[in-house]
């Protein structure tokens, strides 16, 4: 680690908020803002390969991607050796950066990511903790809460609430979701995301990580925090370099949504459609697909499909045959 005794730490953001609530879309947009700020970001997704690194927005900044694990628990180690390595690197003149951005997963619990920089000496010497974002999928967050213990962490830590996908909610289920998450964080200021669209002078070096509340809320902070995903959950990765009929594929997502779509938590992929000379991007959460045409395929590049599925008892075998009949030989 390189000198710890700098006179300015290099401030961190965390990027939380559960699977699908937008994220990668919000990042994309501070990345691709005219601000001025040199950026590292830090992406971790939960699953054996990773999609989203593909779809961020590609300028100066530093993306390191680590999708091995869980931030928050079995790569966490892997974290403080990434955050060395970039001090490092920043000391030594090979990477110019003015402040870090970790992406989670979107089942971590932001406590042992937050831990980090106060119990690993070198870490909360050279970086400096500046806020927890979390953002709230409007539209499925209260089911989420109810289910699962990380979104409820992730509010719950949260120095500011960004919501996202209002537009499909009517007003009362908005009043009724945000009374809901002042009753769990009523410190945090809650603001609208639409598409990543947000004041970044409100997200950015905003110096809102009060480690006096955060105590208040997890009283062993300080303390080695252990933390176990619901054993449930599991990711479904598939790959192929055989074009897809678009077709077969809709009908394949069709019953999919139908038949899996209450434990599909989280669902996304970057397709090689026959006769379609750009990339497929598909994304969704439980019922509600979105998809888009993406960049061309690049000259030389190889046409390959990558979909990563994360849900509630997923029948792996039975996706990997379906998806196997949607393609072209």
């Amino acid at each position: 680690m390189p000198d710890s005794n700098r006179s300015t730490p290099v401030p961190v953001t965390i990027l939380t908020g559960f699977l699908g609530a937008g994220k990668t879309t919000l990042l994309n947009r501070i990345l691709s803002e005219q601000h001025g700020r040199r950026i590292a970001v830090i992406e971790n997704e939960f699953g054996e390969e990773g999609i989203d690194n593909d779809l961020l927005i590609q300028g100066d900044e530093q993306i390191v991607e680590m999708n091995n694990g869980c931030i928050c628990c079995t790569v966490r180690g892997d974290l403080v050796r990434i955050l060395g390595e970039l001090a490092e690197k920043r000391e030594n003149g090979l990477l110019h950066f003015e402040r870090v951005i970790i992406e989670t997963t979107g089942l971590a619990d932001p406590a042992p990511v937050a831990q980090t920089f106060f119990v690993e000496q070198d870490i909360g010497e050279y970086y400096l903790l500046d806020a927890i974002i979390t953002v709230v999928d409007a539209k499925h967050a209260l089911k989420q809460l109810a289910e699962c213990h990380e979104a409820e962490e992730q509010v719950g830590f949260a120095d500011r609430l960004l919501l996202s996908k209002t537009d499909l909610i009517t007003p009362e289920q908005l009043a009724a979701l945000e009374a809901r998450l002042r009753a769990i964080n009523a410190r945090a200021p809650i603001a609208h995301a639409h598409f990543g669209e947000t004041d970044i002078g409100e997200i950015l070096d905003i110096r809102g990580f009060n480690l006096n509340a955060i105590l208040e809320i997890e009283p062993d902070f300080l303390e080695d925090l252990s933390h176990e995903h619901d054993a449930g959950i599991s990711s479904c990765v598939y790959s192929t370099d055989h074009a897809f009929d678009a077709a077969r594929f809709m009908a394949f997502m069709d019953v999919m949504i139908r038949d899996y779509g209450n434990d599909l938590l989280r669902y996304k992929g970057i397709l090689h459609i026959s006769g379609c000379e750009q990339k497929l991007i598909y994304q969704g959460v439980h019922m509600l697909l979105t998809e888009d045409l993406g960049a061309p395929w690049a000259s030389g590049e190889i046409r390959r499909s990558v979909m990563v599925f994360i849900g509630r008892n997923l029948p792996k075998q039975d996706i990997h045959e379906a998806l196997d009949s949607c393609r072209i030989i």
